[in-house]
């Protein structure tokens, strides 16, 4: 069952391993994701070590079309969000992650 992690929880997170005060810890998760979103706003990029980068790229505005009637409809160019995790967090990730190729526990392997 996969599970989402809530600002809530990165303030209790906080709290348990730093030590500061439940309202301290929210104010301080808070400040933390206020940097980064006004970082992205302004077209920065934002990169924490052994995580990953978040940029802005821009779109240009193209014709698309509507998939139920075959409609053209004109899209406007806009700015997206992009995320690039690092190696380190697709390795954590990876070896957490079953293989398909890998042998369940319950098969002996054959030599």
């Amino acid at each position: 069952m996969s599970r989402t992690l809530t600002r809530a929880n990165l303030s209790e997170a906080v709290y348990q391993e730093v030590g500061l005060s439940r309202n301290e810890s929210a104010d301080f998760v808070e400040r933390v994701l206020e940097e980064i979103s006004s970082s992205l706003e302004q077209g920065e990029t934002v990169k924490v070590s052994s995580f990953g980068a978040f940029s802005v790229r821009e779109k240009g505005g193209r014709v698309g079309r509507n998939p139920k009637t075959g409609e053209e409809v004109p899209i406007k160019p806009r700015r997206v969000l992009v995320f690039r995790p690092s190696h380190v967090l697709k390795d954590r990730v990876n070896k957490s992650a079953p293989r398909d190729d890998a042998p369940s526990s319950d098969t002996p392997e054959v030599a």
